[in-house]
C-alpha cells in the first residue's frame, strides 16, 4: 500500500499564486492548473491510495487554545473559494477525494491517516511545502515539495533546521514558529534552540537543564517554560483525528 497524501490548502493556493490575476479566465486557469498537478503526482508516485486533506470551515482546536495563531497569515482568497467547490469536484473526478475533520487542519487529517498506514506496514507520500510535516519523516514516511521536485528527507531537515525529524517539534517550541504566529522562548532563535537539543536531546532535557543554567540563555528559558509548552502543543500534528471514513473508500483506480 502506498497512500498518497495531499496537503490540499498548501497545492490549491501555491497554484492560484502562480496563475497572473490578468489572465483571460483564471478560474479556469487555475482549476486547470490544479488538475495538471494532480496528473503529475498521480504518475509520479503510482499510489494505491490517494486523500486531498482540507481545512475544516471555521476556526480550529488550536485557534481555540491560542486565539493569536496564525492571526497574520492571510485568509483564502474570495476568488479562490469562490472556485473552490468546482475545484475539488475536478480533483475527485481525477482520484483525489477530498477529506476534512471539523476542528482540524488538514495537517492533522494527512498526520492521522499516516500514522495508520504505517501502523498497518503501509508506505506514505506527503505533498506539501509545508515545514511541519517533515516532524513526521521516517520509516514509511515521505515528504516532497510537489512544485521543486526536492523530498524532505532526513538530510534535507538536518541541514536546513539543525536536527533530525523527531526534535523538530522540540526545536520549534524553542524557537517558536513565526509563520503560525507561535512564539517560543524570547530570543531564543533556530540555531541557539538547535544547539540546545543537541546538548540536552529534548524540551524536558533542556527545561530540566535550564534550572541549573547560568546566564541570560538560563533566565530566558526558565521564563518561558509555559511559552515553549503551549508552542509544542500547537506545532505538534494530531494523530487521534476521528474522521468516521474507511481509507478503502479513498483506494485510486487509475481510468
Amino acid at each position: 500500500m502506498l497512500a498518497l497524501l495531499i496537503d490540499g490548502p498548501n497545492l490549491i493556493r501555491r497554484v492560484f499564486a502562480g496563475v497572473p490575476d490578468t489572465a483571460s479566465d483564471r478560474a479556469e486557469a487555475v482549476l486547470t492548473a490544479c488538475s495538471a498537478s494532480l496528473r503529475r503526482a498521480l504518475r509520479q508516485h503510482h499510489p494505491s491510495h490517494v486523500v486531498l486533506a482540507m481545512d475544516c470551515d471555521g476556526p480550529g482546536w488550536r485557534a481555540g487554545e491560542y486565539p493569536d495563531y496564525k492571526k497574520n497569515r492571510p485568509g483564502m482568497p474570495d476568488d479562490l473559494r469562490c472556485w473552490l467547490p468546482d475545484i475539488l469536484d475536478a480533483m475527485a473526478e481525477l482520484g483525489g477525494p477530498a477529506l476534512a475533520a471539523a476542528g482540524f487542519e488538514a495537517d492533522d487529517v494527512i498526520a492521522t491517516i499516516a500514522a495508520k498506514v504505517v501502523a498497518a506496514d503501509g508506505q506514505v507520500a506527503i505533498l506539501s511545502t509545508d515545514k511541519s510535516f517533515c516532524q513526521l519523516v521516517g520509516p514509511g514516511t515521505r515528504v516532497f515539495d510537489h512544485f521543486s521536485g526536492i523530498e524532505h528527507d532526513r538530510r534535507w531537515i538536518v541541514d536546513r533546521f539543525g536536527v533530525g525529524p523527531e526534535q523538530l517539534t522540540d526545536l520549534l517550541a524553542l524557537a517558536g514558529d513565526s509563520s503560525l504566529g507561535v512564539p517560543g522562548i524570547r530570543s531564543v532563535g533556530v540555531h541557539t534552540a538547535a544547539k540546545l537539543l543537541h546538548d540536552h536531546r529534548d524540551l524536558a532535557g533542556v527545561v530540566e537543564a535550564a534550572q541549573k543554567m547560568s546566564g541570560k540563555l538560563g533566565e530566558k528559558i526558565r521564563a518561558g517554560i509555559a511559552s515553549a509548552a503551549l508552542a509544542h502543543r500547537l506545532v505538534s500534528l494530531r494523530q487521534d483525528v476521528a474522521m468516521g471514513v474507511n481509507l478503502k473508500d479513498f483506494r485510486y483506480v487509475p481510468a
